[in-house]
């Protein structure tokens, strides 16, 4: 019983911590920077540090509780979704009297009244490792209704929404005060109060299955390693309606438009993603791979997408032709993994399944030999994970991985061809 109440315990816990990026959370940061008499103004900064995990559309949301019965005066780079009950106010509304107030962020083309620093990017964070300059979004916050009392509390019960649910955030708490070095760095200002939260993001709680799985095949064997059977769960039934796939082109044409943002193709996987390791060709000091991602949805794109691969190959040199890389530090090793994310306005949207066809991104990579590791046997140019925007993908069993030809049949047909040649020689022999 104790072993098994560890084993869950372990299992709980990998998920919440990610190896290849111990230090990846979404924070927000709440900066009081000027004292009003019933309140303050305060800038709200959100800042993925996620390496390889980005906010896509239609964007975050943000939400919390406040500790007393404050109000939102005004604000600029980001907008509260409901006004709520402002009837106590009579001679200024407030932009939101609600309790629980759910911001979200504006969009790039807002008029300049209404921009802070560092605001209005839709809703989008890009992941840390592909742009910092795009990972974080600001808003700026007058808080009022708080009377002659000078104790002020943090919002509670922080909440961060996106496309995806999984995230779930600790408490405000007092950090020191945020520095910033203005006048070209020769005068350092701080704020007059700081408070921090971390959002952290769980797959679990986001996916009743997985999203994404891996397939392989090599170019010394025909056999190609599928995705692993219901990878990302089974084929619905008749009487389970939740899940939707098609198998037929009529199904597909005759799906509403709501639904058919739904839809799947029907396979034995059931997975919406399919990323395939392809090796190509074996060099004498490098070695080639083809890497290609499909989307399996027919009515919905992946914009930002990336893959992050691990493979003790990527220590050395790495090319490739037709997607964005960076190596990766991970915790278990310096440079064993890449992250891969399409080139803008060429292939950084994956785009949906037509009829039978999933839409698809492919690029060739190149990667240096240490020859002194480098092996085709035993499954070793092969990845350890693979993860798709940030979701870890199945990856089939070792045991199923393509393997090298026979060794003793590739002797066998030595030997025959020695004994022939043998042979032929002793005939010729005698001939003459």
């Amino acid at each position: 019983m104790k072993t098994l109440l560890l084993t869950v315990l372990l299992f709980i816990l990998s998920d919440c911590y990610d190896p290849l990026d111990p230090n990846g959370n979404i924070t927000v940061t709440w900066d009081i920077h000027e004292w009003r008499t019933d309140g303050y103004v305060a800038k709200v900064t959100i800042q993925n540090f996620y390496q390889y995990r980005h906010v896509e559309k239609p964007g975050w949301m943000l939400g919390w509780r406040w500790s007393r019965k404050e109000v939102i005066w005004s604000m600029r780079g980001a907008i509260a979704t409901q006004q709520g009950n402002c009837s106590d106010f009579k001679f200024q509304t407030p932009h939101s009297c609600k309790e629980d107030p759910v911001i979200v962020d504006l969009t790039p083309d807002v008029g300049p009244e209404n921009r802070s620093e560092s605001c209005c990017h839709g809703g989008l964070l890009q992941a840390w490792a592909i742009d910092p300059t795009e990972s974080f979004s600001s808003f700026e916050i007058v808080v009022g209704n708080l009377g002659d009392n000078s104790t002020i509390y943090p919002p509670a019960n922080l909440t961060l929404m996106t496309a995806r649910p999984g995230y779930t955030c600790a408490q405000f708490e007092d950090v020191p005060p945020t520095v910033t070095p203005v006048v070209n760095g020769m005068r350092q200002e701080q704020v007059f109060r700081t408070w921090q939260a971390a959002c952290t993001y769980s797959s679990y709680v986001a996916n009743k299955n997985p999203i994404c799985c891996v397939s392989l095949s090599t170019f010394y064997n025909s056999h190609v390693t599928p995705c692993p059977q219901c990878s990302c769960g089974c084929r619905p039934t008749s009487d389970q309606t939740m899940e939707i796939c098609v198998s037929d082109d009529y199904a597909i044409s005759s799906s509403s438009s709501l639904d058919r943002r739904q839809l799947i193709r029907c396979t034995d996987h059931m997975c919406p993603v399919q990323v395939h390791w392809h090796i190509k060709a074996n060099y004498r000091d490098h070695w080639r791979v083809k890497l290609t991602v499909s989307n399996y949805h027919y009515g919905a794109n992946y914009s930002d997408w990336s893959v992050m691969v691990q493979h003790p190959g990527f220590s050395q040199r790495i090319w490739s032709y037709s997607f964005n890389h960076s190596k990766l530090n991970t915790l278990v090793h310096s440079g064993d993994a890449a992250l891969f994310w399409g080139l803008e306005f060429y292939n950084d949207d994956l785009l949906n399944a037509i009829d039978k066809d999933p839409g698809s991104v492919t690029t060739e990579i190149i990667l240096s030999k240490d020859l002194d590791s480098f092996t085709l046997r035993n499954g070793w140019a092969f990845p350890r994970k693979i993860y798709f925007n940030g979701e870890n993908c199945e990856m089939p069993l070792p045991q199923d991985f393509p393997g090298l030809p026979n060794a003793c049949a590739g002797k066998a047909k030595g030997y025959m061809t020695l004994v022939l040649l043998l042979c032929f020689s002793l005939k010729m022999i005698l001939i003459r």
